[in-house]
């Protein structure tokens, strides 16, 4: 449990997910954005974005996102997030990753109870965006156990078709937008 989610009224924290044992919670910063960029590489489910993109989603945005560690300092897992401009109480996932030894443990859906604990206690956030692709069914199972444990419920919309898409092959991103989320 993150310092913020023992902030949380007793009957919310129920609902959050316990970190594994042996790792825990922490801001990226710009020397994680190798390990960030690595472990998002070898799941070989999610878009690349270049290395340097990872440096700075590190600088910029390390308030919204997080890494998990593990006894020697090392990134385990990572999910990047930011607040959506044009809907402040909003935060959007943008990518969650686990490496593989660490993978079966629970630790996306720690991560994600984690992260918008952390944001939910600097600011007012009543509801989570993601983005997901029909065919990523793990990613479907995260968000979606997440919004039933939060008692949330979960919106789904086509964001972008698969045409909008310039180098062809990609699937559509299936907008799920989970509301409203605890105080």
């Amino acid at each position: 449990m993150t310092a913020a989610q023992a902030d949380l009224p007793t009957d919310l924290q129920a609902n959050f997910r316990k970190m594994p044992e042996g790792l825990r919670l922490s801001a990226p910063d710009v020397a994680d954005g190798a390990a960030i960029w690595r472990i998002a590489r070898d799941s070989k489910v999610l878009d690349l974005n270049s290395s340097y993109s990872y440096l700075l989603w590190c600088r910029d945005f390390a308030a919204t996102s997080v890494v998990a560690r593990d006894a020697d300092g090392e990134v385990a897992g990572f999910i990047t997030g930011y607040i959506r401009p044009e809907r402040p109480g909003t935060l959007v996932i943008w990518q969650v990753a686990v490496d593989h030894a660490h993978r079966g443990k629970g630790l996306a859906a720690a991560l994600l109870d984690g992260l918008t604990a952390q944001v939910a206690a600097g600011q007012a956030i009543g509801s989570l965006e993601t983005t997901i692709a029909p065919s990523n069914t793990a990613s479907e199972a995260l968000f979606t156990s997440y919004a039933r444990r939060h008692g949330a419920s979960v919106e789904r919309t086509v964001l972008f078709d698969a045409g909008l898409f310039p180098d062809g092959g990609h699937e559509p991103e299936v907008l799920y937008l989970i509301e409203p989320l605890p105080h």
